[in-house]
């Protein structure tokens, strides 16, 4: 299994979202090359600015597996995380962040500012537990398709 082929599953749920009128973000999270969570934006469905689909995805994980961590897990989202999902996604200790499009208003990297103490140092602050990988890009045109079509339909 690929991380193209996981993020094709987190586009599945993207375009859930984007049908029932939800900003179009997906998102699945794997154990072991199984797909163990799916979420999709419902912010607007339940009324709550927290329903991201990371959160969602993250939810239904830690209750699948029974546990607050997810350290052998990987999540595939098809947008890059705002700074609220980059904290959850931290405090559950998983192991990758995969994500497709860059999100320039409203993700994550707008609010991580650069350091040059931390830099000279060798270290790039980010908002990641200090173990997690994290890849960005896959399948990003994809993802950024679906958002122009979706904001393009609301004008």
């Amino acid at each position: 299994m690929t991380d193209e082929y996981f993020m094709l599953q987190a586009l599945k749920e993207a375009k859930k979202a984007f049908d029932q009128g939800e900003v179009p973000v997906g998102a699945i999270i794997t154990l072991k090359d199984k797909i163990i969570s799916r979420g999709h934006n419902q912010v607007e469905r339940l009324h709550d600015p927290t329903a991201h689909a990371e959160m969602i995805a993250l939810t239904s994980a830690f209750n699948f597996l029974g546990s607050k961590y997810l350290p052998e897990c990987t999540i595939y989202m098809t947008v890059e995380p705002c700074l609220m999902c980059a904290g959850a996604l931290y405090w559950s200790k998983i192991l990758k962040v995969v994500y497709g499009a860059p999100d320039v208003k409203n993700g994550y990297k707008k609010y991580v500012e650069s350091c040059p103490s931390l830099e000279q140092i060798g270290i790039a602050p980010r908002p990641f537990h200090p173990k997690t990988l994290v890849t960005d890009g896959v399948l990003a045109e994809e993802s950024i398709l679906l958002m122009k079509e979706f904001f393009k339909s609301k004008r």
